[in-house]
């Protein structure tokens, strides 16, 4: 909860308790009930201004009235059992009250980032770019050419000023892409309109270095530019320059600056057929080509950017990728098939692809993060599970065979394979901060995976884009809450 929300709802209850508590035989009950009234008043008010009214707060803002309802009804003498009856009820009346009031809002909270632990501020930029040498497949229009919102993060100094970038543009249309995509309540996402990053858009980029190394990021299937906010801002208070791509038709959704709206395309396909390896492996052509044009547009502001603001500024000698799920996959990918890409990460996607990694290894830096319960496979999941993928166990068993089969020599080469303990899929991801209530049915811990993601993320990239010492070589073997493989 926000920091006036809690001074609001904890005055407001004390507020109830001593209305309810106060006899009206005291001569300064109008008095302080009146008071009463004003401070909640007055609370509310700074609250909606500074902070934005939401409706888990609904059960609060009705506490403001009591006071009023309290000085216009009047009192009914108690006596005996009857008295006592009515006095059970009504402290119970204030304790259920109380519990609403305070769950209600800690179940759907404005949720945050954590304090980004580097020297630098942040500041973001967004912009809408067109590779007219690639027609849109997935377009009703055939002559559209391929279009991708792209959003950079970057260092600055940090005292810089400005607005402070929102989570997501038009939160209501991913609120109900939410809903539509992945089936997740709508009343989840009620509140991403209030949700604040770390960034300042537009800021000036800090000069305590002349250049940073460039990081791309790519989201998963269904996923968006924005879904790492919590990895995205850790690594650019480090000192370095994020690219995060929106892969429009395959991501949650695509707003663009003139409105335009692109959803999901899902063409057709759902479950266990959407996850083929004869589609996935084909449709991650389209995202490999749209990490290199956003390399090559990159490429471009580095060296001469209209707002000045890149110029000279991008290491383009280490450039690094890290992904999520089929964005992972595409990390992989570009680590063969680009020689920019200096080092990548991949953060539980499944090998799709067109090309397999040797038996030898990438040949360049890199390291897999993977959940528990992904690579668990078929073993974690129920008869009903898999027959909701529209699939049977054994298709379901020879399908992770081959996932396997790719995965084998992901540490060849002297690589890294982390394995999270206790996560899921969606664990490298902000999703889980939006409720405590996906937490609790996942039974996962966001935060400190979330810690250990940010951790290893800093050091892998620090070693292999900043020459810094690496502090996983001290970490291969079993821990707690994770194991680390070394090829």
């Amino acid at each position: 909860m926000r920091t006036v929300e809690w001074i609001y709802l904890i005055f407001n209850l004390l507020m109830f308790v001593g209305v309810i508590g106060i006899g009206r035989q005291n001569h300064h009950f109008r008095k302080m009930v009146w008071g009463g009234f004003a401070i909640s008043g007055v609370l509310l008010i700074i609250h909606g201004v500074v902070e934005g009214l939401r409706w888990p707060m609904i059960p609060a803002y009705l506490l403001t009235m009591v006071p009023l309802v309290v000085l216009f009804t009047k009192a009914s003498p108690v006596a005996g059992k009857l008295g006592r009856v009515r006095i059970i009820a009504t402290s119970l009346l204030v304790v259920v009250y109380a519990v609403v009031s305070i769950g209600l809002p800690l179940l759907f909270p404005v949720f945050s980032f954590a304090k980004p632990a580097g020297d630098y501020g942040i500041g973001t930029v967004s912009y809408d770019w067109t590779d007219s040498s690639r027609e849109e497949l997935l377009s009703s229009t055939t002559s559209d050419p391929r279009e991708l919102m792209v959003q950079i993060w970057y260092p600055t100094n940090p005292e810089a000023e400005g607005a402070t970038a929102p989570y997501v543009n038009k939160p209501e249309i991913y609120g109900t892409a939410f809903n539509e995509v992945l089936k997740l309540p709508k009343r989840l996402f009620s509140s991403l309109s209030q949700v604040k990053t770390h960034a300042i858009q537009e800021a000036q980029l800090s000069d305590a270095e002349a250049k940073y190394p460039v990081v791309l990021f790519s989201h998963g299937l269904h996923g968006y530019e924005n879904q790492n906010t919590f990895q995205v801002e850790q690594l650019v208070s480090q000192g370095y320059i994020v690219v995060g791509i929106n892969h429009t038709y395959s991501s949650l959704v695509s707003v663009f600056p003139d409105g335009r709206v692109a959803q999901f395309e899902s063409e057709g396909k759902e479950g266990f057929e959407q996850l083929q390896f004869s589609y996935m492996d084909k449709l991650n052509e389209t995202w490999v080509q749209d990490a290199q044009f956003v390399l090559d547009e990159v490429e471009k502001l580095a060296k001469g950017d209209p707002s000045g603001r890149f110029t000279g500024h991008m290491d383009l000698d280490n450039i690094g990728m890290f992904g999520h799920s089929f964005g992972g996959a595409t990390t992989v990918q570009m680590l063969m098939d680009d020689p920019r890409v200096k080092a990548g990460m991949n953060m539980d996607g499944v090998l799709f692809g067109e090309k397999r990694i040797p038996a030898e290894g990438v040949g360049k830096p890199f390291l897999m993060m993977s959940a528990d319960s992904t690579v668990a496979g078929t073993s974690v999941m129920s008869d009903e599970e898999i027959a909701a993928m529209g699939t049977t166990r054994p298709e379901a068993e020879n399908y992770y065979e081959e996932v396997y089969a790719r995965y084998e020599p992901v540490t060849a080469g002297g690589n890294y394979w982390m394995e999270l303990t206790n996560t899921k899929h969606l664990s490298f991801s902000d999703l889980y901060l939006i409720s405590p209530l996906l937490e609790w049915m996942q039974g996962v811990d966001a935060r400190g995976t979330q810690q250990l993601v940010n951790d290893t993320t800093i050091d892998f990239f620090n070693h292999h884009l900043k020459g810094q010492p690496l502090h996983m070589d001290k970490e291969v073997g079993e821990h707690e809450s994770y194991s680390l493989k070394k090829g």
